[in-house]
């Protein structure tokens, strides 16, 4: 027999993670000077979004109240790269090298909860699907991340 609340906590913890991602999109679709590349994240954070809805979902048939707020470090960070920004001036290879690195982040957090041997296999299925969308987009900013900077 399997924990709901160990659910529970796993995929909140997914949800705060990913909808930091949601925000980190968007705000590299208003940072990047590239409409192709803005096109790009909107797209990736409308993805995600998706993401986090069915996460949400599956804590609410657990019975349990899902996340809706991103984490406090995230909202930090991204106050930092603001002013960082504006300090400096952001170009499209610095909003790129910072999704990768919150890419990178996320995919942590993902692959974590893959490794938890404690959830049910209801909630191991949903993770694993929706981790396929995660990886992807981490993988496909990396290449970008590595062509803009060995270019």
């Amino acid at each position: 027999m399997f924990d709901k609340s160990q659910d529970i906590n796993v995929l909140n913890s997914l949800i705060e993670t990913t909808l930091d991602s949601v925000d980190g999109y968007r705000r590299s679709a208003e940072e990047a000077s590239s409409s192709r590349f803005s096109g790009e994240f909107l797209s990736r954070a409308n993805e995600r979004e998706q993401v986090v809805r069915q996460l949400q979902g599956d804590v609410r048939r657990l019975g349990g109240n899902p996340e809706d707020d991103g984490s406090i470090l995230a909202a930090a960070h991204r106050a930092f790269l603001t002013i960082r920004d504006r300090a400096i001036g952001g170009d499209d290879q610095a909003v790129i090298a910072e999704v990768d690195h919150g890419e990178s982040y996320l995919r942590g957090k993902w692959e974590a909860a893959l490794k938890n041997d404690n959830l049910s296999p209801e909630t191991r299925t949903l993770i694993t699907t929706c981790w396929t969308s995660v990886r992807e987009g981490q993988e496909k900013w990396r290449a970008m991340h590595e062509n803009m900077t060995n270019s």
